[in-house]
């Protein structure tokens, strides 16, 4: 079909289908991973047409891709590079995207002279995990092409980008619809799109046969997670320590993983190399086996060190903190700076072990050598996003808040969720469960002086994320005003349950792990200007409030040592929570003789105090600050009393 008769649209609709298609297939595409093209007519700014191929944009996700996800880059100037006889990465990366029809498109993938060379107006590139296992083995493609049958050209292992376009820009590939490139992946091309998608399929299909293999990267059951929570604390301490930053570390609850790490050859197994290239710079070369994270990361600095000369500029070393973990007792572990990037890890390794398996199987899994792993792992390109990175505020670090699901807790969570923490909300509200659509955010429903309640969420920030470096103690009662002559014990002592007694409890529970943060644990107590200046009619609201506060500042100095610092914000007045209901409002705006309103503003600014407001400066004691402990910051418009 001639690409003529093929406009921009019409392409983009095409490709978009069949790479969803493709990308929705975890075994043939992971995280990213995986490009796709298709050829087409554009016109220019001038009227004039242009012979246009549209690449997936590098960073996109096959499984979700839209039509904005592609670069039109026009073929006649890629055509010329591959004229070229040299090409480094950075001029090659420029080349493109001036070839680019639209400024504004994606930067395309870093094989996208391989798609405007490859005949056929589509052509699908996946890593196959079946391909790569026939491929990652120590023999010759004459047997890897036998396996596939006709069609298919067996290419051994070349770096992606221009060395690989110019290889197969000199190699004959008339007669052949597939390209097969060893420890690497699988090219399909042709000018039916669902045509070209049935014959990746076919020929993954072929191989899984070879492999023995119909399911790839099950994780089997999941299994109750072993080991003490203050272990994993401990490793994760470690891992932060040799990465000089704060990281997550995520205790797997796959069954598949556990069984793995319990092997007798896991060293062995392990140790010979990733699956492709690229994962690499997920999983590193080689997991931690057992705990030993410094002598891991002495190992690591070596292997840099003995291939240092290879890199063609002045390179910036990855941190040497490992990213998988296969440990006896705590089975399999991910580390990474946030949550996606632990999920991209887990399902990589569960994947790689399969391959592994698979190739063990077929005579013996042969990665790619250490050399070849540098060149990747340390890739200009790759160096290039290294350099870009921003960390944000709380990157790697984990959370408690309580009283989560709403007013002041609700906008402290949902402030250090934005600013890259993982956060823990308890609340009784079951709506904490899941209240933020987000994988970093955990929510454990039931009461916050309840000792089980605390100590499953203490569980759940460690198992999950790998420690705690951060609590904020945001639920609170305001029970009904009534003086002290007529004051209900019930009232009284549920007041300093929830209040005082939990506070107390939640710190308990909380200060080994905090005092093993890697920048230094941090606890904020949300408590209140009545502290300073009580009201009449709220005896046990403010008794209980100021137990709380005495013993935040208790905690100050008994932490200081740990490293740990304890502060306090003080709000009043924060109208936009679950406390302060109508009638509330009402009643004590009417005992100060005001209207609603003017009780909202009832502060030296005039102005009203939100919860967002309270969030900044908890945040603020959470992300700065680091020469504070023990002290208070009123969130309250300026108050006469307390001033």
């Amino acid at each position: 079909m001639s690409t003529a008769t093929i406009d921009v649209d019409t392409a983009l609709a095409e490709i978009v289908r069949v790479s969803r298609r493709l990308g929705a297939d975890a075994s043939l595409v992971l995280h990213g991973g995986g490009n796709t093209s298709i050829k087409a007519t554009g016109v220019d700014v001038t009227g004039e047409a242009v012979d246009l191929v549209l690449v997936k944009g590098s960073g996109w996700n096959l499984a979700t891709i839209e039509s904005g996800g592609f670069a039109p880059l026009r073929r006649s100037r890629l055509d010329a590079l591959l004229q070229l006889e040299h090409l480094d990465d950075p001029t090659m990366v420029n080349e493109l995207r001036q070839a680019s029809l639209d400024a504004g498109a994606p930067t395309a993938s870093i094989e996208a002279l391989l798609h405007a060379y490859l005949p056929g107006r589509v052509v699908l590139h996946s890593h196959a995990d079946a391909i790569v296992a026939l491929t990652n083995r120590d023999i010759d493609v004459d047997e890897v092409r036998d396996a596939l049958g006709e069609g298919v050209l067996v290419l051994p292992y070349v770096m992606p980008g221009f060395p690989l376009a110019r290889l197969i820009a000199q190699t004959d590939v008339g007669g052949a619809d597939a390209v097969v490139l060893s420890n690497h992946g699988l090219f399909t091309f042709g000018d039916d799109p669902d045509a070209v998608l049935r014959r990746h399929r076919e020929l993954v299909e072929r191989a899984a046969e070879v492999a023995g293999v119909d399911d790839w990267g099950s994780e089997g059951d999941a299994i109750e997670r072993r080991g003490e929570p203050r272990e994993i604390a401990q490793l994760r301490h470690a891992i932060c320590e040799v990465a000089a930053a704060p990281m997550l570390l995520q205790q797997s609850v796959s069954g598949r993983g556990a069984e793995y790490a319990r092997r007798d050859d896991l060293d062995a197994v392990t140790s010979r190399g990733t699956a492709t290239p690229e994962h690499v710079l997920y999983t590193k070369r080689a997991p931690l086996i057992g705990r030993d994270v410094v002598a891991y990361a002495d190992r690591y600095r070596e292997y840099v060190q003995r291939h240092r000369s290879r890199a063609t500029t002045e390179i910036t070393e990855r941190d040497p903190a490992p990213r998988v973990v296969f440990d006896g007792e705590l089975g399999f572990l991910v580390a990474g700076e946030s949550v996606a990037a632990l999920q991209v890890t887990h399902d990589v390794a569960v994947h790689t072990m399969d391959v592994v398996d698979a190739a063990d199987r077929l005579g013996g899994y042969r990665s790619l050598d250490e050399p070849h792993t540098f060149d990747i792992e340390y890739w200009s390109l790759e160096q290039a996003k290294l350099a870009g990175r921003v960390r944000r505020p709380l990157t790697g670090e984990v959370a408690i808040v309580t009283g989560a699901a709403s007013g002041i807790g609700r906008a402290i969570a949902e402030r250090l969720l934005s600013d890259g923490g993982a956060v823990v909300g308890i609340d009784l509200d079951a709506r904490v469960r899941d209240l933020v659509d987000d994988d970093a955010w955990r929510g454990v429903v039931g009461d916050v002086s309840d000792p089980q309640v605390l100590a499953a969420a203490v569980d759940t920030a460690v198992r999950d994320f790998g420690g705690i470096d951060v609590v904020v103690i945001a639920a609170g009662i305001f029970p009904p005003s009534m003086s002290i002559a007529d004051l209900d014990d019930d009232v009284w002592d549920r007041a300093f349950r929830v209040n005082a007694a939990a506070p107390a409890r939640l710190l308990r529970a909380a200060h080994p792990y905090l005092a093993l943060s890697p920048r230094g644990g941090r606890v904020v107590l949300v408590s209140t200007k009545n502290v300073a200046a009580p009201g009449p009619g709220v005896g046990a609201y403010s008794a209980s409030k100021a137990a709380a506060a005495q013993l935040a500042r208790v905690a100050a100095l008994e932490w200081a040592p740990d490293g740990i610092r304890v502060n306090q914000v003080e709000p009043d007045a924060v109208f936009d929570t679950a406390i302060w209901t109508d009638e509330l409002l009402e009643a004590r705006a009417a005992h100060y003789g005001l209207s609603v309103e003017e009780y909202r503003t009832r502060n030296l600014l005039r102005i009203e105090v939100r919860s967002a407001m309270v969030a900044d400066a908890v945040a603020a004691f959470c992300e700065a600050l680091p020469a504070t402990t023990g002290a208070h910051l009123s969130v309250d418009g300026g108050n006469e009393r307390v001033i």
